[in-house]
C-alpha cells in the first residue's frame, strides 16, 4: 500500500494517491493532472478510481479531465448531482483498491455531498480517513458555503455538521491517520493548521470543535462565530466543478499567447482586459502599466486573484517574469480564470521602450517614517482584522485588503496618507487597487509591519490570536 500526499502550498491544498496491487485512487486532483498519470504509469500502476470529497469552491479540481484521460470514474458522496458522467455513492458504500478497501462516509454539513474516505488496510484494519473540508487539523470546514444551493442557513448546516463528526467520525480509532483537504492558509476554515497530516486522537484532543463536552448550540455558534463573507469566485468555481471546464492544456495554449505593447494596450482599452502584473512588489513598486493590479506569482497568487479579481470570466492580460508564462496561467486556471489572453512579449521592458508612460509606487523606509510622523499622521494598515487587533501601529487604522474597496471612503482625498501590510506584498497589492480606482496620493511603507517592529515607532503590545 503506498499513500502519497501532494501538497500545493499556494491553494494550502491537499491531494492524494493511493496504490495497492497495480490499482490507483486519487482523491481531490489538482486541475492538471498529467502528474497522477505519470506517477501511476511509473509505478506500472492504473488509475481506477477517482474520488472527490465535494465540489471544491476554492480551485477548480482535475476529476473530469483525469476522467477523460484514464477512463477512471468519478466519485461523489450522496446528494451531489454532476451533470457529467459519476458514481454517486452511498453512505458506506466500499471499493476495492488491491488489497485494500477505501468507504465513503457521507458527513455533510460543510456541504451536503461532503462525503469523506475511510482507508481500510489488507487485513480490514482502519488506517486513514481522508476527510476533505469536513475535518481539519485544528478545525472544521466552513458552514456557510452551500446555503444558497441548499436553501439552509449556515446554523443549519453546522448542526448537521456537528452531528457527522459526532456520528461518523469521532467514534473512530484515535490513532486513524487524518489528512485533511487544505492547511494553514485556505479559506475554507478559520484555524487551520501548518500541519498536513495528523492522527484523529490529537484532533479529539486539542481541535476546538471536537470537544467531548460541546453541545450542539455552543459548537454552531463557534463554528459561524467571525465567518468572512467567502470570496466571491468560490461559487464560480463551484459551477465549474459542477458542470465541467476546458482541458487545462488548452487554456495555457490561448493564454500564452504573445501580445506587443499596442495589442495589450488595446484589449486593456477596447476589450475591458485587466492588466495583471505578476512581477515582483520590488519591481511593481519601481514601474508599471498604469491601472494595472499587482499580485506577485511568488506570494499567494491564486487565492488573492480569486478574492480580488472575483470574476472569472474577465478577460486578462499579463505582465509576467521571462520564462514563468505557463506556471503563471496554469494557477490562475486552478481558481477558474481560463480567460487570460496573452501576456506582454519582453515584459515590462517592452512597455518602457515603447515609450509609453508608466506609473510607479511612492515608498518610504519605516525607519524614515519615524522621523517625519505625528499623531495626527495618517497610516493605514492592509491586513487581517485579526493581525491588526493582535498587534498593530498605535495610530493605524484597519482596511483590510480583501475588503480594501469597501473602506475607499476612509483614505484622505489631498494630504498623503500610509499603507502598510505584514512584509510588502499585500499592500503593493493595495496600491495598485487604490491607484487603479484614482487615489495616487499614499505612499507604501517598505517592508510593512516587520520593519516597523524594528523601528521605533509606537506599536501596541502583542495579544496572542487565541485570546482575542
Amino acid at each position: 500500500m503506498k499513500i502519497e500526499q501532494i501538497y500545493t502550498g499556494c491553494l494550502a491544498q491537499g491531494a492524494y494517491y493511493i496504490e495497492s496491487e497495480g490499482e490507483v485512487a486519487i482523491i481531490d486532483p489538482l486541475r492538471e493532472v498529467q502528474p497522477y498519470i505519470e506517477m501511476a504509469s511509473k509505478n506500472k500502476a492504473t488509475i481506477k478510481y477517482i474520488l472527490e470529497t465535494h465540489f471544491h469552491a476554492d480551485f477548480v479540481s482535475g476529476h473530469v479531465t483525469l476522467s477523460k484521460k484514464t477512463g477512471a470514474p468519478i466519485v461523489y458522496g450522496p446528494n451531489a448531482n454532476p451533470t457529467f458522467d459519476a458514481i454517486i455513492a452511498k453512505d458506506n458504500q466500499k471499493f476495492k483498491l488491491g488489497k485494500i478497501t477505501i468507504v465513503a462516509i457521507h458527513t455533510p454539513g460543510h456541504t451536503m455531498e461532503s462525503t469523506t474516505y475511510l482507508l481500510r488496510d489488507e487485513n480490514g484494519a482502519d488506517y486513514a480517513l481522508f476527510t476533505g473540508d469536513t475535518l481539519f487539523l485544528g478545525d472544521v470546514g466552513r458552514p456557510d458555503l452551500a446555503q444558497k444551493a441548499a436553501d439552509m442557513t449556515q446554523d443549519d448546516l453546522a448542526a448537521i455538521l456537528y452531528d457527522s463528526l459526532r456520528t461518523k467520525i469521532m467514534p473512530l480509532s484515535n490513532d486513524l491517520i487524518i489528512y485533511p483537504g487544505h492547511g494553514a492558509g485556505s479559506a475554507c476554515g478559520k484555524n487551520l493548521s501548518k500541519e498536513t497530516k495528523g492522527t484523529l486522537g490529537d484532533q479529539k484532543e486539542n481541535n476546538y470543535a471536537l470537544r467531548a463536552d460541546m453541545t450542539k448550540a455552543e459548537f454552531v455558534k463557534e463554528v459561524t462565530d467571525g465567518l468572512l463573507p467567502p470570496p466571491q469566485y468560490f461559487p464560480l468555481n463551484v459551477k465549474m466543478n459542477k458542470e465541467g471546464y476546458e482541458d487545462i492544456a488548452e487554456v495555457i495554449a490561448h493564454g500564452t499567447h504573445e501580445l506587443s505593447a499596442d495589442e495589450l494596450e488595446h484589449l486593456a482599452n477596447e476589450a475591458g482586459a485587466l492588466v495583471l502584473d505578476v512581477r515582483s512588489q520590488d519591481d511593481f513598486a519601481k514601474g508599471h502599466i498604469p491601472q494595472s493590479i499587482f499580485i506577485g506569482i511568488d506570494g499567494s497568487f491564486a487565492p488573492w486573484v480569486g478574492a480580488l479579481i472575483g470574476d472569472v470570466k474577465q478577460p486578462i492580460v499579463l505582465v509576467i517574469p521571462e520564462g514563468r508564462e505557463e506556471e503563471t496561467i496554469t494557477r490562475l486556471s486552478r481558481v477558474g480564470f481560463d480567460n487570460t489572453l496573452g501576456y506582454l512579449k519582453g515584459g515590462f521592458d517592452a512597455w518602457v521602450k515603447s515609450g509609453r508612460e508608466y506609473d510607479v509606487v511612492r515608498q518610504i523606509t519605516a525607519d524614515a517614517l519615524e522621523t517625519i510622523i505625528t499623531e495626527a499622521t495618517p497610516v493605514f494598515d492592509v491586513r487581517k482584522n485579526s493581525e491588526f487587533l493582535s498587534e498593530r501601529m498605535v495610530i493605524a487604522k484597519n482596511t483590510p485588503l480583501d475588503d480594501l474597496n469597501n473602506h475607499l471612503d476612509k483614505f484622505p482625498s489631498t494630504s498623503n496618507f500610509y499603507i502598510h501590510c505584514g512584509g510588502g506584498y499585500r499592500s503593493v497589492i493595495a496600491a495598485s487597487i487604490l491607484k487603479s480606482r484614482g487615489i495616487h496620493n499614499f505612499v507604501d511603507v517598505i517592508g510593512g509591519f516587520a520593519k516597523i517592529k524594528e523601528s521605533k515607532l509606537k506599536t501596541t503590545d502583542y495579544v496572542c490570536p487565541s485570546t482575542l
